[in-house]
């Protein structure tokens, strides 16, 4: 995909502490993530629900466990995030700015959040000039026309 277009955003959700998870499993889901580089993901530590097969598991994960891997898996796609955040400063980047009144933050069409200096009416399309980056998001300037 990224040979096709270099500038797709992938991300992904990513469920930590399934019972059954092998300490092997979740280093190769970190390896997956050096390999994939998402851009962002969404990361949850599994918690049973009743009725599913998988709440009456004998093989839970114990929560030290799940709240340990959590937080390795979470430094790393931050740290990823950050570096693929990283390039964007200086450019120009088209955004969508969100619902609301008079908002000052858009989404780029890779869904990057983009913090705006100054408001922009909402639902507008506007190109940003990217000023700073962090592991969460984008800032800019909106360029005005």
């Amino acid at each position: 995909l990224r040979e096709k277009m270099p500038d797709i955003v992938i991300t992904s959700d990513i469920i930590v502490g399934f019972p059954g998870e092998t300490e092997e499993d979740f280093e190769g889901t970190l390896t997956m993530l050096e390999k994939v580089r998402f851009d962002m993901i969404y990361a949850f530590i599994y918690s049973p629900r009743s009725g599913t097969p998988a709440a009456s598991a004998e093989d839970q994960i114990p929560e030290e466990t799940k709240k340990a891997r959590f937080a390795r898996l979470v430094e790393l796609q931050n740290r990823i995030s950050d570096e693929k955040n990283k390039p964007e400063l200086g450019k120009t980047l088209r955004i969508l700015a969100d619902d609301g009144e008079s908002v000052t933050t858009g989404r780029t069409d890779g869904n990057k959040l983009v913090r705006l200096s100054s408001a922009v009416p909402a639902g507008q399309l506007c190109d940003v000039l990217i000023t700073d980056t962090d592991t969460f998001g984008l800032s800019g300037d909106p360029i005005k026309h």
